[in-house]
């Protein structure tokens, strides 16, 4: 049995990994399975239910990076993000992920990194967290503290998390405030410097590696 899931977990990683890919459906099969890294998934902002999500529109003001926002469709591919560590660590694809380990998300149709600084976000005039760089040009932008909620000493499907950015301190937030324009009808996704209820997030759907066996 284990063998045939990680055959489907592979398979549908490459599917959902290649650049053609039509907007695809898939779940984790059990609830609680542990994300690793390589994982491709979706976060879910725990209070408003949107997915966080990203698409190759730039900002019209502050960076002028991609956009990041988060959006009500469940079904749409331009919410799959790739669980990624530090370059620097010896961290590798099937490895669990402990509280307090630093991340990376990359967008998985773009490639890009999701990504904050000191510029100001377009509705709230808080942090801009924005996607930036590609496979190959990452910086510490891109680095996010994973710090679970609870008891959980390992992430997991549907367990409650916040994502603290390294540089800023900003923890990734998002609200009921909307866009009107560009990403009308979605919400605007920022960083705050203060644990709020609006800074919970949830993986939920997506492609969810084995835990490596070799140690």
């Amino acid at each position: 049995m284990a063998v045939s899931f990680f055959g489907l977990a592979i398979f549908l990683f490459l599917t959902l990994d290649s650049e053609y890919t039509s907007t695809p459906a898939y779940a984790a099969t059990s609830e609680g399975v542990e994300i690793t890294y390589g994982s491709v998934i979706k976060l879910m902002h725990e209070k408003t239910r949107f997915r966080l999500h990203s698409h190759d529109v730039p900002y019209g003001s502050g960076s002028g990076q991609q956009s990041v926002t988060s959006f009500p469709n469940v079904d749409d591919a331009n919410s799959y993000w790739i669980v990624r560590p530090m370059p620097e660590t010896s961290a590798k694809q099937g490895d669990n992920i402990k509280s307090g380990s630093i991340i990376r998300l990359q967008h998985m149709k773009t490639r890009r990194w999701l990504h904050s600084h000191l510029h100001a976000s377009p509705i709230s005039g808080n942090l801009e967290v924005s996607c930036f760089g590609d496979d190959g040009n990452s910086d510490t932008g891109d680095y996010w503290r994973l710090e679970i909620e609870g008891s959980g000493k390992t992430w997991r499907q549907d367990q409650r998390i916040r994502l603290h950015h390294v540089d800023t301190s900003g923890y990734l937030h998002s609200h009921d405030k909307k866009y009107s324009r560009i990403a009308g009808g979605q919400q605007e996704v920022c960083g705050v410097r203060d644990k709020r209820a609006d800074n919970v997030w949830l993986a939920v759907e997506g492609v969810y590696l084995p835990v490596s066996e070799s140690k």
